[in-house]
């Protein structure tokens, strides 16, 4: 499964102000250090409230919204070292500096430099 498309379901926004879609999607395999995660759990915060209202200059539609996840890694591309299909992860959205002393323990959630 890990060079295969895979179909899902996600909740679509089309476009601003307007209802969610549950849609089947195809997602991709991951490419070279990527990782595919099938998500568990998931929260739709003001972030993303705030994207879907049309008010956020940075949103941009269709999207799926719900950054604040919980998963399990499906497959990882090539090079990917620290993961494997099995762990369970919470993925981030934002980069990681890999200097900070955060970065360099297991919190790099904290990061201090990207901030």
């Amino acid at each position: 499964m890990a060079n295969e498309v895979i179909k899902c379901k996600a909740a679509v926004a089309w476009e601003a102000g307007k209802p969610l879609s549950i849609e089947e999607i195809e997602v991709a395999p991951p490419k070279a250090h990527e990782v595919r995660i099938k998500i568990i759990a998931t929260a739709v915060c003001h972030t993303d409230a705030y994207t879907l209202s049309g008010a956020d200059p940075e949103g941009c539609f269709p999207v799926i919204l719900g950054h604040e996840g919980a998963g399990i890694v499906e497959s990882v591309g090539e090079g990917v070292t620290k993961l494997k299909a099995g762990d369970t992860v919470i993925p981030l959205y934002i980069p990681q500096c890999g200097e900070c002393k955060f970065c360099l323990n297991p919190k790099t959630n904290l990061c201090q430099k990207i901030r």
